[in-house]
């Protein structure tokens, strides 16, 4: 194709130059100096990435037009008034700029060079909704204001167009209506390639155009993920790379499933999977997150700022960082993080597969997502909701040119299932990644309630964890032991962890069992805890007593005990209480209770060593298809995916979507307030000072954060909160009924308990 367009209007005696017209007042930037400042991020952003398959000439053509439409006369006003320091205002009169950028598309000339329909309705599409807002006007008023538009532009120089266009009376119907949009067919993939290719084209301006804006590149290269690997096992003194690991390099151009016992070095060989491409690592809990990014960063890839964190408190652990990296730029590294252009990025699966809802803007974040590598680790966590939406997600990432690795310790047999019926193509070993001669579990279980005596006889100057189903269990069986041990002849040190604390506490908390659970650590004790230290904690107890959840949880929490050992000793290190004739807690609320059942029923007759072999074909069992045909669990992973497929694009906004079905608030205890008064008041009078500058709020905020608690929703229901507003979309809401200590976390009074009988 030859050298791009596009822009000189019908001479007259006077040129109007592109860089006399405003783009953005703050900081003040023109036209071109934006339209330069895209193309600039769209020539870095070729040089990484120079063989994905999306139309380079066309996009190039969106970054020249997108926001020619801001030349008119009513933006220029408003943004004339905003640099000259006046009060902002809405010109009721005023069109979307990237409509009004239709009109300088010159469809003909496009045509003459040879781009089809599709490719021209495609640009069309792309620039007239990279701005995607309710179109409240009509077909008239368009007409009319692309009659001043001309009026405004009759010849004008831009040094990026070598073409003579006059403005038309009327956008070409054959590329765009009014409210018209590029839709995916439902009937066959194979028809939806004009939809894929416009999700490429709009959203990848729109990734140029956030960079643009913010002053930022589009994109870092990664050029140094495999020789940090490298270093690392040089260091390590490792050898050669495990069977594990290398089946994941020799199948990096493949998508994957597979399965590998837990301390094989899985995170490792996710890594080397994703080699020096852009890749998303992704798990299900946020300590799991850090402790990944944390080993990324101090182990691998030295350099910071080119390995991201993304959850929903991805700014406070940055705040944290920025106290001791002094130079680090944190304001800078969220942006990058939060636009997606680091490298690699560490995330929850709601901080990508969220694309499922298909709300407006989703294209920027599915575009990123189809020259991407996505690793999946944990699988069998997710709920059924989320893992349909992983399902979903990964049927629209492939056909887009995304690729994906699922990679966990065990597998559901379901998770296959589906995939194969969404059509989603991948390639697995032969068998799962395991060492059968490595004897890490002797398993014992027993048919009752956990109990604190049980627990306390088995502490032995050893390292005792304990799980439990639910915070109030893990409560319950915390305090039990605390008033239990003076009845034995034992100094027992006694910790509690779980999703209640304020966010500091929780924070010290998980990095002192982190410590503490190290293969280096010399302490003893017992940790109470709940699935919060389930996945990827790199810890490692003696004991493990826990109650009966699900059999991948179960086996999660096996992972945690004997983890980088050889059991050698006679008796059992694993201690499984199913609930006798009763179930356990948490059954029925945050366990599926038919899963439940299954999974007590596979374990009934274990009495003693444990193999791996034998952990993944009971999950298989369990798992499934057959076995989880008509169970609650199946009928609502259907029922997603079936829900999921009905939403039309763009109906939706990204503050529509309720990623997790969990009914979780965050609060401040009005005991915890109390008791830090003084200190939370001058935070909160800091950030309400008008001369605060808007850097100080977010640290005053993430300062609040710290005395806050998140709880599901239930347990503030019936009750009303003080509000302590903090701006027009900031508050802070303020709960009594509670008592707080950094020991036991979040309690209710007494006075509350009584009062309610649900809970």
């Amino acid at each position: 194709m030859t050298k791009i367009i596009i822009l000189y209007f019908q001479p007259k005696e006077e040129v109007i130059n592109i860089n006399n017209y405003w783009a953005k007042s703050n900081p003040k930037e023109t036209i071109q100096e934006h339209t330069d400042s895209l193309l600039k991020n769209l020539c870095l952003f070729k040089s990484i990435y120079p063989n994905i398959p999306v139309n380079y000439e066309l996009l190039k053509l969106a970054c020249i037009y997108h926001d020619l439409g801001k030349m008119n006369i009513r933006f220029q006003a408003k943004i004339q008034a905003s640099i000259d320091g006046k009060k902002s205002y809405k010109d009721k009169l005023e069109i979307p700029h990237g409509i009004l950028s239709l009109s300088f598309i010159n469809y003909k000339y496009l045509e003459d060079k040879g781009f089809t329909e599709d490719e021209i309705r495609i640009l069309f599409h792309a620039v007239a909704y990279h701005h995607d807002r309710d179109l409240d006007f009509e077909e008239e008023d368009l007409g009319r204001e692309i009659s001043l538009l001309k009026k405004e532009c009759v010849g004008f120089k831009y040094d990026k167009a070598d073409e003579l266009i006059q403005l038309p009376d009327e956008i070409e119907a054959k590329f765009y209506m009014l409210n018209d949009r590029i839709y995916e067919k439902n009937d066959d993939d194979n028809n939806n390639q004009t939809f894929y290719d416009y999700i490429k084209i709009k959203g990848l301006l729109n990734r140029l155009d956030y960079a643009a804006s913010a002053g930022i590149n589009v994109e870092v290269a990664n050029d140094f993920l495999i020789q940090g690997l490298e270093k690392l096992k040089e260091k390590e003194n490792w050898g050669e790379w495990n069977k594990l690991q290398q089946y994941m390099i020799n199948n990096r151009d493949n998508n994957v499933v597979v399965i590998a016992q837990t301390g094989m070095g899985k995170t490792e060989a996710g890594l080397l999977w994703i080699g020096n491409n852009k890749g998303f690592f992704t798990l299900p809990l946020k300590t799991a997150i850090n402790e990944i990014y944390n080993r990324i960063t101090k182990k691998i890839v030295p350099d910071r700022e080119k390995v991201g964190l993304l959850h929903s408190e991805t700014i406070f652990k940055y705040h944290e960082l920025q106290e001791s990296i002094e130079e680090l730029d944190i304001d800078e590294y969220y942006l990058k993080t939060r636009q997606l252009s680091l490298p690699i990025t560490v995330c929850t699966l709601d901080q990508l597969f969220d694309i499922v809802f298909k709300y407006r803007g989703f294209e920027a974040k599915l575009a990123t997502l189809s020259y991407s590598k996505i690793v999946i680790d944990e699988v069998q966590m997710y709920s059924p909701d989320l893992l349909a939406y992983l399902i979903v997600g990964l049927h629209y990432i492939i056909k887009l040119g995304g690729k994906f690795a699922i990679l966990t310790a065990t597998l559901p047999g379901i998770v296959k299932y589906y995939l194969k019926g969404e059509g989603i193509e991948f390639q697995e070993p032969q068998s799962p990644f395991i060492k059968d001669e490595l004897i890490r579990h002797s398993v014992k279980v027993i048919p009752s309630q956990i109990n604190a005596e049980f627990i306390l006889q088995h502490f032995n100057n050893n390292k005792v964890l304990v799980i439990c189903n639910t915070v109030k269990k893990a409560r319950e069986i915390f305090e039990d032991l605390n008033n239990n041990k003076k009845l034995f002849d034992k100094d027992v040190t006694i910790k509690l962890l779980h999703s209640r604390f304020t966010r500091k506490d929780r924070r010290e908390k998980e990095e002192e069992i982190v410590e503490f659970g190290s293969k280096n650590s010399m302490e003893t004790g017992i940790w109470v805890a709940t699935q919060v230290v389930e996945a990827s904690l790199d810890i490692d107890f003696d004991i493990l007593i826990t109650e009966l959840s699900d059999l991948n949880g179960l086996f999660q929490r096996m992972g945690r005990c004997y983890r980088h050992r050889t059991y050698d000793k006679q008796g059992y290190n694993c201690f499984i209480f199913d609930g006798g004739e009763r179930t356990c807690s948490g059954v029925g609320s945050v366990i599926d209770e038919d899963i439940f059942e299954l999974s007590k029923e596979a374990i009934n007759d274990i009495d003693g060593i444990m193999k791996e072999s034998e952990k993944m074909q009971l999950v298989e069992k369990v798992y499934s298809a057959e076995k989880l045909m008509g169970t609650k669990y199946y009928q609502e992973v259907q029922k997603t995916i079936n829900y999921i497929k009905t939403i039309t694009e763009f109906e939706k906004s990204k503050d529509d979507i309720n990623f997790r079905n969990i009914d979780n608030i965050t609060i401040l205890p009005k005991c915890v307030y109390l008791n830090n008064k003084a200190e939370i008041d001058e935070l909160i009078n800091i950030y309400k000072d008008e001369k605060t500058t808007k850097d100080d709020k977010r640290k005053c905020w993430i300062d609040i954060q710290d005395y806050l608690v998140n709880v599901p929703g239930y347990e503030v229901k019936k009750r009303k909160p003080e509000i302590i507003e903090l701006s027009k979309y900031r508050r802070i809401l303020v709960y009594d009924g509670f008592h707080y200590d950094s020991i036991l976390g979040l309690v209710r009074t007494e006075a509350e308990e009584k009062g309610d009988n649900q809970i």
